[in-house]
């Protein structure tokens, strides 16, 4: 009897214990969902902009459609709205699960849709905006652009410090903004992460290189950023996410991606404009993309995004 009565109570305090725990549990994914909804919100920013004539339907998230992403990175300044020396187009294929990166050299000639003029594709953002810089990019590579997101580079860094760091594999070693960077495995912080995103004169292969290490810097965000570790600093990376990105993406948007897309997001593929050549006009230097190099792009994106 005695016995029954101890089992009794044991399963009593059994049960207490994990109604705490459950609660506890409940009370901090609330708390994160709450934050994440703050965040979100303080990063969307709608643009105005036709809809895509390369698109017959809107994506749909819980169909699992295909969808592109223009990422921008923005050197953000006082006198005017900068320049967006980073472009980077995602397209996320779930079927297939892989997410493909490509790097725009950001010297490319092109038409900048709504100015009527060739120039540096970079150049579209310094004269429309984020709408401008969509309409041209989807122009150059001929998919639609469905969505944007804009980092601000200034800030970048506390993006990278939130979620612990990022490592990087290094090429070849080399000095830039008083650091060194060894070869080999290197884990960094914001300060070094933005450092090493930005070098090109040193390196061998120029804009190439840097566009590769870019990617890097992404790839390894998105990776620690979705480690267990980061569940429990989940409010200085909402922080800094909110702080510093831009994006026309809604909260339930994001949440259907993660939801719905989860394992293309963790299978990047890296590419980038190769066969191009240099070329002075008007004394001015531009990146000339050859019409068969532009139309292999076209071809890769457009089967990726099942067009």
């Amino acid at each position: 009897m005695r016995r029954e009565r101890k089992k009794k109570k044991w399963l009593k305090w059994l049960l207490i214990g994990v109604t705490i725990l459950l609660l506890s549990i409940g009370a901090y994914i609330f708390t994160v969902y709450q934050s994440l909804n703050t965040a979100t919100e303080k990063m969307h920013e709608p643009i105005e902009r036709e809809a895509s004539k390369k698109r017959t339907e809107q994506v749909k998230f819980n169909e699992q459609d295909p969808f592109s992403v223009l990422m921008l990175g923005v050197d953000e300044r006082d006198d005017d709205q900068g320049r967006s020396d980073t472009m980077i187009v995602m397209t996320v294929n779930p079927k297939e699960e892989t997410t493909k990166l490509l790097s725009i050299p950001r010297d490319t000639m092109t038409e900048i849709v709504g100015k009527g003029i060739d120039d540096k594709i970079n150049h579209a953002y310094a004269f429309g905006g984020i709408p401008m810089a969509m309409d041209t990019v989807e122009n150059f590579l001929d998919i639609p652009i469905d969505y944007y997101v804009q980092v601000n580079m200034e800030g970048f860094e506390d993006i990278v410090d939130a979620v612990g760091g990022v490592t990087v594999s290094n090429s070849f070693a080399f000095d830039y903004d008083g650091y060194s960077f060894p070869e080999g495995e290197l884990t960094l912080d914001g300060q070094k992460a933005l450092s090493f995103s930005r070098m090109r004169y040193e390196d061998p292969d120029g804009d190439f290189g840097r566009q590769e290490r870019q990617r890097q810097i992404i790839q390894g965000v998105v990776r620690e950023g979705a480690s267990i570790n980061s569940l429990w600093n989940y409010g200085n990376i909402f922080n800094a996410l909110g702080n510093n990105i831009k994006t026309n993406l809604t909260f339930d948007e994001m949440v259907d991606i993660q939801s719905e897309y989860r394992a293309a997001a963790s299978n990047f593929e890296q590419t980038s404009i190769q066969n191009g050549y240099g070329e002075r006009i008007n004394n001015v230097y531009y990146y000339i993309v050859p019409d068969n190099e532009i139309q292999s792009i076209q071809a890769s994106l457009k089967d990726h995004l099942d067009i």
